[in-house]
């Protein structure tokens, strides 16, 4: 069922109060003061989940799990607190392979429960009979091998070698292929767990977590602020614990906690300058943690424990606007949260402009500006290629996408088109005006749900229509309903990026590249001036500009990727066994798709394509899989 307005209808009773819920001590002075007007209801409906919410709503999940490396599964039993909301006689949950073994209802009565038939997409839908007096459901259960959430990796796929790691990825709704859940984001609920892992490894969740390994490979957790299933998470292995200031630290394998430690130095500082531009950090503490490098993912912003990928440790710092983007989810996503799949744009779209806003801080403006064009370049080339592949309505901000996986909707439209709307608000009406209605925003609407339609009209009374000249000069409506990049996107300039010209212009004339004048070049001017070779490129010039900055063998993962991306399709012979390497190691979707393209696109690309995908598709996780399965027309 599609969303509608909501404005007119706020007050029937289909619809549902999401207030505040557990926000910590340092918010909840705020919050109570703007619970009364800040109250909203929002219908929650979800085209990706069977669960009825307005009908009945787990509020409150106990979880007892044991994770076993030798089956590669999980078996655990999922108490849930829940509310009959509307006298229904039933709850629903959503499911994909997974076992149920029993199910019962208030910790005693057997339930006869029914699994529906499973839909590709969404699973399962698990029909649970309650009463009135129904409080509580206990489903036992274990996940299947190979489900979708879960990444058991071998101990010759880690920086280790000697231990397997587990780690999960729950967005978008994968989270019912590990838990029998009420899977949609608009859907809250707090929880506590007790995982049993193997002695020696140690268990963190998106949850308070230990810093040392208990020796009884028992841990218990417990998080008191309500989320989303979507931000559940769970990770074991061989990892170790760096504190980086009163409310930082980092996790990651003993041979990458030193330069985890060095590369996130900054982190504590990311959180204080978030705080002082929007309002207190609410989840207690902000950890990272580095996996191993399949994950599919830079970053995921598990609340008090974002996920990392490895490939953000470039040794100089440079790739930490990666961390900027998942700390500012703590206010964008974690705080408030897109009510489904369909409204992505309200947490992707906000996360990256307070990016933007912190790495300004911390960096200067003008770093802050080379990350905006390269955004830019990223959604122009979005957009051309969404066009000509027939989906010229997912450059829409409000995107639909009921029938479809939900994670086709995550290309760069929400996270980039939705932050030039942002920045082009902030240049319209000021700085000043937009920090103060934003902090008003993430307090008065804390640990709440937001749809598009909602936010719209809350933007306009409460800003845009305080002055008729601003709301003529953003164009609203067709930023956000409207398919591709309106002409009054404000993209700035970078007299970094002039520099690069400069250099690149000479190249171009014949100035030798190992002449050129490249000194204390950051990364976005590397990328930018890669970004900026001609589409065709002959055997001397990758030569000579390989032999000048080393891209081929670079350390730095993004710069290698854009690389392969020029270097691949003109035939370059020395970036073949480097791509391979890296194709095999690295499990990251923003790389694998375009250098994967990249080699389709090379003299027998299609025959060398599959060939590394056979070898690479095992260390892949299943958001990468995929993909990678469509693009590559690979029939497993």
């Amino acid at each position: 069922m599609k969303l509608v307005r909501t404005l007119a209808l706020l007050f029937l009773p289909a619809f549902i109060a999401c207030g505040p819920q557990n926000p910590d001590k340092e918010g909840a002075k705020e919050n109570d003061q703007n619970q009364e007007s800040s109250e909203m209801k929002i219908e929650l409906n979800d085209p990706h989940s069977y669960s009825r919410p307005n009908d009945a709503a787990v509020t409150h999940l106990s979880w007892v799990a044991k994770v076993d490396f030798e089956r590669k599964i999980i078996q655990a039993t999922a108490n849930y607190k829940i509310e009959n909301r509307s006298s229904t006689n039933e709850i629903i949950l959503d499911t994909k392979n997974l076992t149920i073994l029993s199910v019962s209802t208030n910790d005693q009565e057997q339930a006869a429960y029914e699994l529906k038939e499973a839909d590709a997409i969404m699973g399962s839908a698990l029909h649970i009979p309650i009463t009135e007096n129904t409080t509580s459901i206990s489903i036992e259960y274990e996940t299947s091998e190979g489900a979708a959430a879960l990444q058991f990796l071998d101990p010759e796929q880690t920086a280790g070698k000697k231990h397997p790691f587990l780690f999960t990825q729950s967005q978008a709704i994968l989270a019912r292929t590990w838990i029998p859940i009420q899977d949609s984001p608009g859907i809250r609920f707090t929880y506590d767990a007790e995982v049993s892992v193997p002695k020696g490894m140690l268990a963190l969740m998106s949850a308070e977590n230990p810093t040392e390994v208990a020796e009884s490979g028992v841990y218990n957790f417990k998080m008191e602020q309500a989320v989303p299933s979507y931000l559940m998470a769970l990770s074991v292995g061989n990892i170790e614990y760096r504190s980086l200031g009163s409310e930082t630290g980092v996790y990651a394998e003993p041979e990458l906690i030193e330069a985890a430690a060095y590369e996130f130095a900054d982190m504590q500082n990311m959180v204080d300058t978030a705080e002082a531009l929007y309002g207190p950090y609410r989840w207690g503490i902000y950890d990272v943690i580095v996996l191993p490098p399949s994950f599919p993912f830079g970053g995921m912003e598990n609340p008090r424990l974002t996920f990392a990928t490895p490939t953000i440790i470039a040794g100089d710092r440079s790739l930490t606007a990666l961390i900027a983007h998942e700390l500012a989810h703590s206010w964008s996503g974690n705080l408030v949260t897109n009510v489904n799949w369909e409204d992505i744009w309200l947490n992707e779209g906000f996360t990256v402009y307070f990016e933007n806003r912190i790495m300004e801080e911390i960096f200067g403006a003008d770093f802050a500006n080379m990350l905006a064009i390269l955004a830019y370049q990223d959604l122009v080339n979005e957009v051309k290629d969404l066009s000509e592949n027939g989906r010229a309505d997912d450059t829409r901000l409000k995107v639909d996408l009921e029938g479809r996986d939900p994670d086709e909707g995550l290309t760069a439209v929400p996270y980039d088109k939705g932050f030039y709307l942002l920045k082009l608000i902030e240049q319209t009406v000021g700085r000043e005006a937009w920090d103060s209605f934003l902090k008003n925003y993430f307090n008065s609407y804390a640990f709440q749900v937001m749809n598009t339609d909602f936010f719209v009209n809350y933007l306009n009374k409460e800003l845009l229509e305080t002055n008729p000249e601003w709301a003529a000069a953003v164009r609203l409506d067709e930023w956000v309903h409207q398919e591709g990049i309106p002409d009054n996107i404000p993209v700035p300039t970078s007299t970094k990026f002039e520099e690069v010209d400069t250099q690149l212009n000479a190249w171009k004339e014949g100035t030798s590249a190992s002449d050129l004048k490249t000194e204390g070049w950051a990364t976005p001017q590397w990328l930018y001036f890669i970004r900026s070779f001609p589409e065709q490129l002959d055997q001397d010039q990758m030569a000579g500009l390989d032999d000048a900055f080393g891209f081929t063998k670079s350390g730095n993962r993004e710069i290698q990727a854009a690389w392969f991306e020029k270097s691949l399709p003109n035939n370059y012979a020395k970036s073949d066994a480097e791509a391979e390497q890296f194709l095999i190691v690295v499990g990251r979707r923003k790389f694998l798709v375009p250098i994967y393209k990249a080699i389709l696109n090379s003299e027998g690309g299609k025959e060398r394509a599959m060939e590394i995908y056979e070898k690479a598709r095992p260390n892949y996780h299943a958001v990468s899989r995929g993909t990678l399965d469509d693009i590559l027309g690979f029939n497993s």
